[in-house]
């Protein structure tokens, strides 16, 4: 992977040999926050990033580039996104995606919240719907035709008397330099030969041949390797270090000190790596205990203080319940558990940085680490590069800041920056950590007369912006402040995300517990609170379907009023073969839940089957059906790869996944101390139902199963038991402890 060489972004770019006139980047880029004219909503991310050429560049030889403010994270959406360009009427391997880059792409923030193809793919799929009409104006004028007579096929327009004219031939300097219509002329889904059909990944090959696929594998010319001395604990003080042995080993380049910041540069990696364990051996730190009791997460919460909001009240006093029911439920912090530790190159060249990350968020992450570095933010770019695994925010950001603390010590020399296994295990933000607790009363008829949900939780995003987020930042010595948490306002939300149900109650009421304070480092993790809230929610129901004699999915329905909902439960519940009141085989269990994530993106329910060993407590998810409804489908094998991981990556959570720690340490450092799914433990089938709604607007789906897959096994387990567990993760000691209870 070599840097891409930037001519003059004003006016041209090189690439591929290829001379490219048609827009200026720099006007397009000066421009695009300007306040657009008053009138309808433009579709997605055209809504703050209005031009067409902000998307969209045709070469003069009429190769085609789409371009978006978003990371490429495993979702597979550089596939989609070459697929939506089919409205240009052009083949698939026409279109060239370039994803997040501060120098190339609009600002669209971060890559997160399963708001890719809402956001970037409503607006590339509306601006090259746009792009075509403008192409087909243009031919129109040349040929001094009716554009009504005019067709577009395989990269030109054509006319009826066999005329035809390339989109290369057709596109001049800033023709695509204009804003965005609110309404585009999106051709017919009955025509789409690429979009709703399964196309394999293009960021696949290189993943599975062991090519350049992750910013783990950048290599430049005269790169240098660099390690960092993380401190041994959250407030750890360098008290003493002396590096002069470290110095004289072979291949170190430099050590680099500022606070409690502590690192060394070699030529080869190996070399780094031996440089820095010598001196973490000779660094000598000042501890102390200030984390919380790990076994009492739930008086810890709940004891802290925290801000209230009510955030659902709903009342009929006409209605009320007989039966009433209570439940607690807990989530352990968890890990992102990235298979590769986060990476970063950064190079220092005549003031300029570059930062090639694998940060969700290219222009917050620049921002940050310009303010760490005293830099303007224009003198310092982020380009996205994938890394091999996270959903969140992992320590990509923290190593990118790492590396261009580092690089700025050796200018002129690129610097690759990797962590060690322990680092990332003990310093990435975790997913926060959480309680829920429930009411419910039922009527006579077996309704649901009255729910009460809380839910406790700190912050669910602490992602870059502000320097004080970078850990470089924090430790150096004139340190930068951690910024002040805050909750993630509805209806996306944050540890309140999903917490008001999508069924129908008549007396409702939730309120959210906002907890500042932070006794773990946390941020951002796959689906932020609803992957608790959901099971929470979920489990909830089937207890209250238990009380009520009730079939749990035709519980569920007797509650749901939304006719898409209810579309993905019986499409799960069908395909599964779920049967009123049926009794699997002994040591088996079938459990059900579902969702719509955010209650505004994507449906997904999702039913189980679990095995029990009731000697060991091991619970095996053998099988495992679902069904979603995301809108518009451009791919569906992606789509079905994005529930696929979501089942997979929710059971390791549900059934393993918790960090742990002393009064002082993260002592959760590798994989015997953090387990999570081995391939032993991968069930025999996933089946994925899509319900395609051609022309209907996409909804995010990267993070709607994690919820209902959590609940969907935590029910199974209580089917296969007859005991319910209610605190996360459901390890085999917890299975074990309740079935001997």
């Amino acid at each position: 992977m070599n840097a891409p060489v930037i001519l003059d972004r004003r006016r041209v770019l090189q690439g591929g040999g290829a001379l490219i006139v048609s827009f200026s980047l720099g006007r397009a880029f000066a421009e695009e926050g300007a306040p657009a004219a008053a009138g309808p909503k433009r579709p997605g991310s055209l809504a703050t990033a209005p031009y067409l050429d902000s998307w969209l560049r045709i070469d003069s030889d009429g190769r085609i580039t789409a371009f978006t403010g978003k990371a490429e994270l495993g979702q597979g959406f550089k596939t989609a996104f070459q697929q939506i360009a089919e409205q240009l009427d052009v083949p698939f391997k026409a279109i060239h995606v370039v994803t997040a880059d501060t120098q190339l792409t609009a600002n669209e923030g971060y890559t997160a919240g399963s708001h890719s193809m809402q956001d970037s793919g409503a607006a590339i799929l509306n601006a090259a719907a746009q792009v075509r009409e403008l192409l087909i104006a243009e031919a129109a004028k040349r040929l001094d035709l009716a554009g009504e007579s005019l067709k577009t096929d395989n990269g030109a327009v054509a006319a009826p008397d066999g005329r035809r004219l390339t989109y290369g031939e057709l596109v001049a300097a800033d023709m695509l330099h204009v804003q965005a219509q609110p309404q585009s002329k999106l051709k017919d889904p009955a025509t789409f030969k690429i979009i709703g059909h399964p196309v394999p990944r293009v960021d696949i090959p290189a993943k599975v041949t062991g090519g350049e696929a992750y910013v783990q594998d950048m290599r430049l010319p005269d790169m240098a390797h660099a390690r960092v001395v993380r401190p041994p604990s959250y407030g750890a003080q360098l008290v003493e270090c002396d590096s002069s042995a470290v110095e004289k080993l072979p291949g170190v380049v430099k050590i680099v000190r500022d606070g409690n910041f502590l690192a060394v540069v070699a030529d080869k990696e190996f070399q780094a790596v031996k440089a820095m364990n010598t001196l973490a051996a000779a660094a000598k730190w000042k501890e102390s205990p200030n984390l919380p009791k790990q076994n009492d997460l739930l008086n810890v919460l709940t004891s802290l203080p925290s801000q209230d909001s009510t955030i659902l009240n709903r009342s009929d006093p006409s209605v009320s319940g007989q039966k009433t029911v209570e439940a607690t439920y807990t989530r352990s912090y968890q890990s992102h558990g990235s298979i590769g530790p986060s990476c970063a190159v950064a190079h220092f060249v005549e003031g300029a940085m570059t930062v090639w990350t694998h940060t969700q968020g290219v222009y917050p992450d620049r921002q940050a680490i310009a303010e760490m570095l005293r830099m303007q933010p224009a003198s310092v770019r982020l380009i996205h590069v994938e890394g091999s695994g996270c959903y969140g925010h992992n320590g990509a950001d923290d190593v990118a800041a790492d590396a261009a603390l580092i690089a700025r010590a050796l200018p002129g020399r690129p610097v690759r920056v990797q962590w060690m296994r322990e680092q990332e295990h003990a310093w990435e933000p975790f997913g926060p950590a959480m309680v829920t607790k429930l009411k419910a009363s039922l009527d006579a008829d077996g309704r649901i007369a009255d729910w009460n949900f809380a839910v406790w939780s700190n912050t669910h995003s602490m992602r870059p912006g502000n320097a004080g987020t970078l850990l470089a930042a924090q430790h150096m010595a004139q340190a930068f402040a951690v910024p002040q948490p805050k909750p993630l306002p509805l209806p996306e939300g944050g540890g309140d995300r999903n917490a008001i149900p999508l069924y129908t109650f008549a007396n409702a009421r939730v309120v959210h517990h906002f907890i500042p304070a932070m006794p773990l480092r946390i941020s951002a993790m796959r689906g932020l609170g609803a992957y608790h809230n959901v099971f929470s929610i979920e489990s909830f129901m089937d207890e209250l379907a238990g009380l009520a004699d009730a079939d749990p999915i035709e519980f569920r329905l007797r509650h749901l009023e939304d006719q898409r909902g209810r579309d993905v439960i019986e499409k799960a519940a069908q395909e599964f073969g779920w049967k009123r009141y049926q009794k699997p085989q002994a040591g088996r269990g079938y459990g059900f839940a579902f969702a719509r994530y955010k209650n505004l993106a994507a449906y997904c329910a999702i039913a189980s089957e679990v095995e029990v060993n009731r000697e060991t407590g091991r619970a095996q998810l053998l099988r495992a059906v679902a069904a979603v409804d995301s809108g518009q489908v451009v791919n569906p094998d992606g789509l079905t790869n994005q529930i696929e991981g979501a089942i997979m990556q929710s059971m390791s959570w549900t059934l393993y996944e918790s960090v742990s720690f002393d009064d002082t340490r993260i002592t959760s450092i590798d994989w015997q101390t953090y387990p999570i799914l081995r391939f032993d433990a991968v069930p025999d089938r996933i089946n994925v139902h899509i319900i395609n709604r051609p022309g209907q607007p996409f909804l995010g789906s990267g993070e709607t199963g994690q919820g209902p897959a959590a609940a969907s096994i935590a029910n199974a387990i209580a089917h296969a038991t007859g005991k319910r567990l209610r605190d996360l993760p459901l390890t085999r000691k917890r299975i074990k402890d309740a079935i001997d209870a």
